[in-house]
């Protein structure tokens, strides 16, 4: 998570997609065969840039 920012800081919507997100992550894990090969990739850039957005509102830029 960004440095700046906390939970309280999103939106509801934001907040929604966030756990949303979240919740999918685990659902990968849980879909896991043991490798441990679970790709979380897309999911972590989409839950950072709802980050990003939030940190620019913030600060106001």
């Amino acid at each position: 998570m960004a440095k700046d920012i906390s939970f309280r800081d999103f939106t509801t919507g934001e907040k929604v997609r966030v756990v949303a997100l979240v919740a999918r992550m685990g659902k990968r894990g849980l879909a896991d065969d043991g490798t441990g090969n679970v790709d979380l990739s897309d999911l972590k850039k989409r839950v950072e840039r709802i980050e990003k957005a939030a940190e620019r509102r913030k600060n106001g830029k």
